[in-house]
C-alpha cells in the first residue's frame, strides 16, 4: 500500500466542555440543579455562597456572581446553544480558552498552607435553624401493606400454626388489599409443609385477618371486600339491607348502571335504591392503597407569573438556588507565572468556577426568555382559563427567541410555572391545533377543557355520548372526529356515557 498526503476542506461543529456544561445544566430540573450546585460547592474550593448580610454589592459589574432574581449577560450565547443543539453527538475539541485574564496584582508572598488553614469552611448551602425539628424530611418511606398486616398479626393471640398460615395469607395480598391467590391455592402451598392442614383452618385464619385494618383487606373478591366494609357500618342506616343484598347478588348490574332492572330485582323504589347506592359509593374498593410506600413529591416552580398594572410580569424563583460567587481569598492565591501543582490546581478550579457560574447565568436567561415568550402567547389562558388556550408548538417559540427547537425542549422539560390558574409544567402550554369553521385554529387543550365542562354540566340520567359531544362542538365551529373526542375524554379520565349514568 502506497502512503500519500491529501488535503481536505470541510466544516465541522465542535463543542467545548464549557458549552457542554451549559447545555447539561439547561435541561436539569430544579431539584437536580440544586444537587448539581451542592456538588460543585463541595468539590470546588473557588465557589462560595454569597451571604445576604455581607453588604457586598453583587451587581452586574461583578462577572463572578449570579443573582437568580436578576440574571445578567449569559456566558454561553444563544447562538452557541442553538448551534450545539443540532449536533451534540459529535466529538468536541477545545477551541478557545477563558477570555478573562487573571489579575496581575495577585498575592505572591502568601503560602497555600497558611491560607488553607484559615479559610472559611462554610461553602455549602445554608442550613435552616430549625432543621433538627424537621421530622417530616427525615422520615423514611412509609411501611408497606404487608408490613402493616404483619404487625397486626403479631399482636393477635393465636397458635404457631395459625400464625404461619396468616403469614402465607398476607404474602398473597396484593397492593389493592384483595387476595391475588385463591384460598385453595394457599392451602395447597401450605400442605407441602403441613400435610395435616385442612382447608377450614385456612378459612378460619382468613376470617380473622379480614377483621384487620384497613376495613375490607384480605377479601377474595370485590363483592366480599365491600361486604366486609358494610358489616362494620351501623345497621340502622337507611336502605342498609338493600345495600347488603345489592353487593351480594347484583353487583354486575350496578356496574352496568341498569337501575330499572335493579329496582325490579330488589323490589325497591328509586329513593331506596338511590340511598343504597350512596352507601356503596362511600366504600373503598381498593382499601390496601391507603397504606403504601409512596411518598409525596413536591413541585417547586421555576417561574412566577403575576399581573401588575394590567401587564403580566414574569420573574424567576429566587429560592431555587443560592447566590454564587468566586471566593476572593482563594482567588488571590493564584500566581501568574507559577507552574507548581498547587497553583495549577487553583487556576483550574478558578476557571471551572467561572464557567459554572456563567453557565447558570445562561440557564436563567434562557429560561426567563422562553417563559416570557410563552406568557405573551398564552395571555388568554392566564385571563380566562384553559378554554382560551391557543395552539402552540416548539417551533413557534423557537422562532420568537431565535433558538433551536431542541433547546426549547430542554428548557420546558421538568420546569414549572406558577400562575393564577395554578402550577403547570412549561410543556403544558404546547398543544396541537384543530381547524375551526371560520378558518381559525383551536388548541387541543382548549377542546379538552370544553369537553370537561360539557360533561360536568350534563344530565346524570342521560349522559352525553361521544357523538353528542362532537355535535355540540360542531355547533361552536370546531370540527373534531368522534374517535378524537373519545381519545381526549380518556386522557381526562372521564368514563364512557354508559358508565357515567346514575340516579339523581
Amino acid at each position: 500500500m502506497k502512503q500519500s498526503l491529501q488535503l481536505k476542506l470541510g466544516q465541522q461543529l465542535t463543542m467545548t466542555p464549557q458549552l457542554q456544561q451549559a447545555i447539561r445544566l439547561l435541561q436539569l430540573s430544579t431539584l437536580d440543579l440544586q444537587t448539581e450546585i451542592q456538588e460543585a460547592l463541595e468539590t470546588n474550593p473557588m465557589l462560595d455562597v454569597a451571604e445576604e448580610d455581607t453588604g457586598a454589592d453583587y451587581s452586574s459589574e461583578n462577572p463572578e456572581h449570579v443573582d437568580f432574581t436578576n440574571p445578567q449577560e449569559p456566558a454561553a450565547p444563544a447562538e452557541e446553544l442553538n448551534g450545539a443543539s443540532r449536533d451534540e453527538g459529535e466529538d468536541h475539541a477545545p477551541d478557545g480558552e477563558w477570555s478573562n485574564e487573571i489579575p496581575t496584582d495577585l498575592a505572591v508572598d502568601t503560602s497555600w498552607d497558611d491560607v488553607y488553614q484559615s479559610a472559611p469552611s462554610g461553602t455549602g448551602l445554608s442550613r435552616p435553624e430549625n432543621e433538627d425539628m424537621d421530622f417530616e424530611s427525615r422520615r423514611g418511606n412509609s411501611e408497606s401493606l404487608q408490613d402493616y398486616l404483619a404487625w397486626q398479626l403479631n399482636l393477635t393471640p393465636m397458635s404457631d400454626l395459625d400464625r404461619l398460615v396468616g403469614e402465607a395469607v398476607i404474602d398473597a395480598v396484593g397492593p389493592s388489599g384483595v387476595l391475588m391467590q385463591s384460598v385453595e391455592e394457599i392451602w395447597q402451598g401450605l400442605q407441602q409443609e403441613f400435610p395435616d392442614l385442612e382447608l377450614d383452618e385456612v378459612m378460619a385464619v382468613l376470617h380473622r385477618l379480614q377483621q384487620f385494618d384497613p376495613p375490607g383487606v384480605c377479601a377474595q373478591n370485590l363483592s366480599e371486600c365491600l361486604l366486609l366494609q358494610l358489616r362494620q357500618l351501623p345497621k340502622t342506616l337507611p336502605s342498609y339491607d338493600v345495600a347488603i343484598n345489592l353487593v351480594q347478588n347484583y353487583l354486575p348490574l350496578l356496574g352496568a348502571r341498569d337501575f330499572k332492572q335493579l329496582m325490579r330485582k330488589l323490589k325497591v323504589k328509586e329513593t331506596e335504591l338511590q340511598e343504597a347506592i350512596r352507601i356503596i359509593q362511600a366504600l373503598n374498593p381498593r382499601p390496601g392503597e391507603q397504606i403504601g410506600e409512596e411518598t409525596t413529591e413536591y413541585v417547586v416552580p421555576d417561574v412566577f407569573v403575576k399581573k401588575e398594572n394590567n401587564r403580566w410580569m414574569v420573574n424567576l424563583n429566587p429560592e431555587i438556588a443560592p447566590r454564587l460567587r468566586i471566593n476572593p481569598d482563594y482567588a488571590s492565591l493564584v500566581r501568574r507565572a507559577d507552574s507548581s501543582s498547587d497553583n495549577t490546581f487553583l487556576r483550574d478550579n478558578l476557571q471551572e468556577a467561572r464557567w459554572f457560574i456563567k453557565s447558570l447565568q445562561s440557564r436563567n436567561e434562557t429560561l426567563l426568555k422562553v417563559a416570557t415568550c410563552i406568557v405573551e402567547r398564552q395571555q388568554g389562558f392566564l385571563d380566562h382559563g384553559p378554554e382560551a388556550m391557543k395552539p402552540m408548538v416548539l417551533h413557534d417559540v423557537a422562532e420568537m427567541v431565535e433558538m433551536h427547537e431542541s433547546t426549547i425542549s430542554r428548557v420546558t422539560t421538568q420546569k414549572f410555572m406558577h400562575t393564577p390558574q395554578g402550577i403547570f409544567e412549561l410543556k403544558y402550554f404546547f398543544s396541537s391545533h384543530v381547524s375551526t369553521e371560520s378558518g381559525g385554529e383551536c388548541s387541543s387543550t382548549a377542546i379538552r377543557a370544553i369537553i370537561k365542562k360539557l360533561v360536568a354540566a350534563e344530565n346524570p340520567r342521560k349522559p352525553l355520548s361521544d357523538s353528542k359531544i362532537t355535535a355540540l362542538l360542531e355547533e361552536q365551529g370546531i370540527h373534531v372526529a368522534r374517535r378524537t373526542i373519545a381519545k381526549y375524554r380518556e386522557s381526562l379520565g372521564i368514563a364512557p356515557s354508559n358508565e357515567r349514568k346514575r340516579l339523581v
